[in-house]
């Protein structure tokens, strides 16, 4: 089926072309990165393409001095001093993680070593190797067994009623048609 024969087409004419399977697509590979090693692609993967709903992830090598605010969960394996506000996200303190700030989220979870003040919309769990130390306020706590803890906790009920307030007026809604 295939042949080695070349058509009898005088040298300098227009390039060879190749024929292709229809099944088969064609392997170009960019000349730029010939030679080179391969480049991580987590920075150019788009939002929301990571798996397991990550968001975003601070190294264990990395050190942020100040404010971290934003719109997306964060996982922290590295230092962090200052101050963290992520209002409507989940903060997971990683197991190699030094946090030394006050933390506002909807949700954290400590595997690491905090010393600072957590506020948690929904709740704060500290994990079996986990630290804190200062005051925690929350609407549910969880401290496993041979976790560290010293400080206050507060149990913040208004997030509960808002929630309840919230599905209760879901349930309770009248049904609507949705055009499209």
């Amino acid at each position: 089926m295939w042949s080695n024969k070349r058509p009898d087409a005088p040298q300098g004419a227009q390039p060879e072309q190749k024929n292709f399977n229809s099944n088969e697509s064609p392997k170009h590979v960019p000349v730029a990165w010939e030679g080179t090693s391969a480049m991580s692609t987590d920075a150019m993967r788009p939002l929301g393409a990571s798996g397991a709903g990550a968001g975003a992830r601070l190294g264990s090598s990395l050190h942020v001095k100040g404010e971290i605010s934003g719109n997306e969960d964060l996982l922290i394996d590295g230092t962090v001093e200052g101050l963290i506000t992520l209002d409507e996200r989940k903060l997971t303190v990683g197991a190699s993680a030094k946090v030394t700030a006050d933390i506002i989220a909807r949700e954290v979870v400590v595997y690491g070593t905090v010393k600072g003040n957590l506020r948690a919309k929904d709740r704060i769990e500290i994990k079996k190797d986990g630290s804190v130390n200062g005051d925690l306020t929350t609407a549910r706590i969880m401290i496993e067994d041979g976790a560290y803890f010293k400080g206050s906790i507060e149990i913040d009920k208004t997030a509960d009623k808002e929630s309840a307030a919230n599905a209760f007026a879901r349930q309770n809604a009248p049904a609507t048609a949705k055009t499209i």
